[in-house]
């Protein structure tokens, strides 16, 4: 029987089901537990110890080591977690990954998992259409762990019998028989395959059934599933391009961890292997030859991360030194990109909302920044300084809309992926947030160019027109800060919005109370009617600019209200 074209698409067909099974096995996790996998990397990260509990569980839960350590290098890109704990919580991963070999092992092999996933499938659709968020995501876990090993079995189903097809593999048999020299040819394999795929299990997967069908000798397996650990790095390594630098270093220390622990065992590899086999032969008592080199291959691939975890927990600092040579921070801070967000690969749609948080905090940040500039810009009087000062605003004001723009396009890119009713809501709310704040970026430089305009006409204000404002600038910073306050922690619980609420109400009175004396000032030839413009202008735009904060502020209220108990 000859292996077609179309037998080999069936062959693809599978992997793709085995993958996307994956792919939506893993979000739904990660849907239905993303606060709480945020709140666990963050708390349980205290010591090298429980970074590595960590990162076993995490990766155990969502069957993923990707997901684990694009999400760690996106928290450290956001300052959530320090390089050395990132460290700990992706060595953790590395075992956490081995959870889902030991799966197909157990139940992939022995137990026809496939007859059991269409009334999986049965218990999922009421699942699936539920209006309550929780239960979708539990329902997508079961369609997604019932595709998984329906495509193992199509796997298993349409690999090609070699028995009748020997010519096949010939190829391979050219690099099995080159002793150690093959070992090394099977580790570059399994690390490109990994590369292409983008998911360590799924080459396991297939890795198992190469083995349990004989196509392959378990040290040659063992060797692929070595490859697979290099392989796997190139997920955070890509998520890592457009982060910081210390987002960076998190994703080369992912790398030189894999790559060091490889080069140990090959080391030791044949004394290795020989202890794996004893331990499966004798303590495990399996026999069977198709059952026991998969149950060998699942347990050198968790004693081989196992062993690398317990070698290098201790040279923790020794990693984190070595990646900051490798990568040094640059003299000249990147003040005017994006610091948070990761402009390149996404990390998980849920976890990204945060990315986005610290970003709109940073953005709030600014644009406070920008207004202290402008009340120096008030009191400026060389034109060198002058200029130099209002060409910084005007700098600040681009920047403010790009940053609108790039932050409202990541956020839109984010709402296309699998996300919970309240992660919607949320987007919605922080949408309105980056508008309001590229709004008061706006009225600072409103505020810039009157004061350029009113410098112009070689005309000055009157003292008692300085004071009021210095006054009315005054509560304007008080605004923008208790507005930075409220965007930093939206979903704390204790802080008071209507502080910013009875600025707001301080400013409007003000306002009022300024453009009625205004014109009886004008009237009395206190000062010319065009100083009264531009003195007017500044005031308005003031009671504008706090609007938007109020806005702001709403929209962050918005966050904390609609925030999942």
């Amino acid at each position: 029987m000859e292996y077609s074209f179309y037998d080999f698409l069936k062959l693809l067909g599978s992997l793709a089901l085995f993958l996307y099974g994956m792919k939506i096995m893993s979000e739904g996790l990660q849907k239905f537990a993303g606060d709480r996998l945020r709140t666990i990397l963050t708390a349980m990260t205290t010591n090298r110890v429980t970074g590595v509990l960590t990162g076993i569980l995490i990766t155990a839960l969502i069957q993923s080591s990707s997901a684990t350590t694009v999400m760690v290098v996106s928290f450290v890109n956001a300052g959530l977690l320090t390089l050395s704990q990132s460290i700990g919580v992706i060595m953790g991963a590395n075992v956490g990954t081995t959870v889902t070999a030991w799966l197909i092992s157990v139940f992939g092999f022995k137990v026809d998992i496939a007859a059991f996933a269409l009334p999986l499938l049965a218990i999922g659709v009421p699942l699936l259409f539920s209006q309550k968020s929780a239960r979708k995501s539990i329902g997508e876990f079961i369609f997604g762990f019932s595709f998984l090993f329906m495509g193992l079995s199509y796997l298993q189903v349409y690999s090609p019998d070699l028995g009748k097809n020997p010519e096949m593999l010939a190829f391979v048999q050219e690099w099995t028989d080159l002793g150690f020299l093959s070992i090394i040819i099977f580790v570059l394999v399994g690390a490109v395959l990994t590369m292409i795929v983008q998911a360590s299990a799924a080459t396991m997967a297939i890795t198992l059934i190469m083995c349990a069908n004989g196509w392959i000798s378990f040290e040659l397996g063992a060797a692929l599933a070595m490859g697979q650990n290099i392989g796997t790095t190139i997920t955070a390594n890509l998520a890592a391009l457009t982060g910081n630098t210390q987002a960076r270093r998190a994703a080369l220390a992912h790398l030189l961890f894999n790559v060091f622990g490889v080069i140990v065992v090959l080391i030791v590899f044949h004394p290795f292997i020989r202890c794996v086999s004893w331990f499966v032969t004798d303590v495990m008592h399996q026999t069977d030859p198709g059952s026991r080199v998969a149950f060998e291959l699942s347990a050198f691939h968790t004693v081989f991360n196992v062993f690398n975890v317990l070698l290098l927990i201790w040279f923790v600092k020794a990693i984190e030194r070595i990646v900051c040579v490798l990568l040094p921070l640059k003299d000249s801070d990147e003040e005017y990109r994006l610091r948070f967000i990761s402009r390149g690969l996404l990390s998980t749609a849920e976890l990204s909302i945060l990315e986005a948080r610290k970003e709109i905090h940073l953005f709030a940040e600014r644009t406070h920044r920008m207004f202290g500039m402008v009340k120096d810009l008030l009191h400026t009087d060389k034109d060198d300084d002058f200029n130099k000062l209002f060409s910084r605003i005007e700098k600040y004001e681009n920047i403010s809309d790009s940053m609108e723009l790039e932050i409202a396009n990541y956020l839109n890119q984010v709402s296309e992926g699998r996300l919970s009713s309240e992660s919607k809501l949320q987007i919605r709310a922080m949408l309105r947030e980056v508008t309001e704040i590229e709004s008061i970026g706006d009225s600072c430089y409103n505020l810039a160019r009157t004061i350029n305009r009113k410098r112009q006409t070689n005309s000055d204000f009157t003292e008692k027109q300085y004071g009021h404002i210095h006054f009315m600038m005054n509560l304007t910073d008080d605004a923008l800060a208790q507005m930075i306050t409220v965007v930093e922690r939206p979903e704390h619980q204790n802080i008071d919005v209507n502080k910013s609420f009875n600025i707001e109400n301080e400013i409007n009175n003000y306002r009022n109370q300024l453009k009625n004396q205004n014109i009886l000032d004008v009237n009395n030839k206190e000062y010319g009617y065009q100083m009264g413009v531009y003195y007017m202008d500044i005031i308005a735009e003031c009671e504008k600019l706090g609007d938007y904060v109020v806005n702001v502020v709403e929209a962050s209220s918005d966050i904390k209200e609609k925030k999942p108990a």
